[in-house]
């Protein structure tokens, strides 16, 4: 009877000891999923720089815009695209958007020229300078100042 309890003890001990030296030993780097997206933005776009990140946003540079950011998921969306440019977009910043926008949300590029160019198009006088659409499950949000216009891309949690 003695050695089945030594036995069952011995045995304790040692997985009580394996579990805290799992626990204890030093965890792989992961890498954050928003990095994770802007090397891709890097890596998918020539020209791209990736720049600081600070509260959940990655700030990019590039010389096609004036400032482009890549928001990490929060409790409202998964992931944001932020462009903004001159008051009137070239093709050139379209373009741009719209291969960010495929690489981010894994969707053709084809389609997503054709929803930041639509987005664009809807600026004006009958629906105004700030204007909101879905197009691909993605909310888009296109404004326009006197000097700048700005597009926003976003795909909520529950898509």
């Amino acid at each position: 009877m003695r050695s089945t309890l030594c036995s069952f003890g011995r045995s304790a001990v040692l997985a009580i000891l394996v579990a805290f030296s799992a626990v204890l030993l030093p965890q792989a780097a992961r890498a954050d999923r928003c990095d994770d997206l802007a090397k891709e933005l890097k890596n998918g776009i020539d020209g791209i720089r990736i720049g600081q990140t600070a509260a959940g946003t990655v700030y990019l540079a590039h010389p096609k815009a004036r400032e482009i950011t890549l928001g990490c998921s929060s409790k409202n969306f998964s992931s944001q695209l932020f462009g903004k440019t001159d008051r009137k977009p070239p093709p050139a910043f379209v373009e741009l958007m719209a291969s960010a926008a495929a690489i981010v949300f894994t969707l053709p590029k084809d389609d997503m020229a054709r929803g930041v160019s639509r987005c664009y198009r809807r600026l004006g006088i009958f629906r105004g300078d700030d204007v909101a659409s879905r197009y691909r499950r993605l909310d888009m949000r296109c404004a326009r100042t006197k000097s700048e216009s700005s597009i926003t891309i976003t795909r909520s949690k529950d898509q």
